[in-house]
């Protein structure tokens, strides 16, 4: 790479005291440009991971591709994309994933996201400490969040990037429910599950349903009862749907959020949005339901769809920074 990686790290306020007891004190990678030499300041990019993946996942190294960074690197360099700092944070907790967003059952993430991470970034490096020269953006769980940062914060970002994010979650989160509701029958009930999977990670698609439900619950349908902090949409018993639950998990849905968003979505330059067309979980649905919403209220949307489904999609990364970067101030 001609540009170089920064890892630092950040000790975190609003993470203490979270109730899965996860760490406060987080590291952060920071990729500076070429360029970089401490005289010019350069718009920023945070780029958040998706569920069951890490700050360290996106930056890890592979003999056979390039990593994310190498490629954002790449575009740079070969003058495909102007340059930017790209912060990639870590949100991960004990079930996976936070969804990025704040929760009584996980931890304040957002809010150490817009609060915490992007002023410590603007302190230690040369940004342009401006929310028209920063954008957030991310896959799945990561692609959600970044949805969600920009309804909710618009004080903070000016341009959206979601992959595949989740949203139109009767389409694409309500038929996972039942399969989650197998694997915490299986493990003997949902504490049973929530003391032992995570220590091993889960071990088929089941689990995997499950352990998402499990955080996805802790985000949107927080428990103030005690471990493990989230009230379930399911009945893991008969796999039967509890409504008031469920209802609490669509007023989280991006799709259902844009109404009272859109004068937050008005703010932005650049709302990018992208899935592959044989998405395993129907994000492709959800992106397109997306585009359609954020349309009509006359935002400005970009809307790609790829050839492909839900994983190996960071090749994607190629198109949209490139967009995304080109809606940001530029370096000054």
């Amino acid at each position: 790479m001609q540009g170089r990686v920064v890892r630092t790290s950040h000790e975190s306020a609003c993470l203490q005291g979270n109730p899965l007891g996860d760490p406060y004190e987080r590291d952060i990678y920071v990729y500076l440009p070429p360029g970089y030499d401490g005289t010019r300041r350069f718009p920023v990019v945070m780029m958040l991971a998706g569920f069951g993946s890490t700050n360290h996942s996106i930056a890890a190294w592979s003999p056979w591709a390039p990593n994310t960074v190498q490629l954002f690197d790449k575009l740079i360099v070969d003058g495909e994309c102007g340059p930017a700092i790209l912060v990639l944070p870590d949100c991960f907790n004990r079930w996976g994933g936070s969804q990025f967003i704040d929760s009584e059952g996980s931890g304040r993430y957002q809010t150490y996201l817009a609060d915490e991470v992007f002023p410590f970034v603007d302190a230690e490096f040369n940004t342009i400490a401006d929310r028209q020269a920063r954008a957030v953006v991310g896959r799945s769980s990561g692609g959600f969040g970044a949805l969600r940062l920009g309804m909710d914060r618009p004080d903070v970002v000016s341009v959206i990037g979601s992959h595949a994010g989740d949203a139109a979650f009767e389409v694409s989160m309500r038929p996972m429910l039942t399969s989650a509701a197998i694997a915490f029958d299986l493990a003997g009930g949902v504490e049973a599950f929530a003391k032992e999977v995570p220590m091993s990670g889960p071990q088929n698609a089941t689990q995997f349903d499950a352990i998402f439900t499990l955080a996805a619950s802790a985000a949107y349908s927080p428990s103030s009862r005690g471990f493990p902090f989230a009230d379930l949409p399911i009945n893991p018993a008969t796999g039967r749907l509890r409504d008031e639950v469920w209802a609490r998990w669509l007023e989280h849905d991006p799709l259902n959020r844009i109404e009272a968003s859109s004068p937050a979505l008005q703010e932005m330059s650049l709302i990018y949005v992208d899935a592959g067309n044989r998405d395993e979980h129907g994000l492709h649905f959800a992106a397109r339901l997306l585009k359609d919403a954020l349309l009509r209220h006359g935002l400005p949307v970009h809307y790609d769809e790829f050839e492909g489904g839900h994983r190996g999609t960071s090749w994607r990364y190629g198109v949209s920074l490139p967009q995304i970067v080109e809606a940001l101030r530029g370096p000054e």
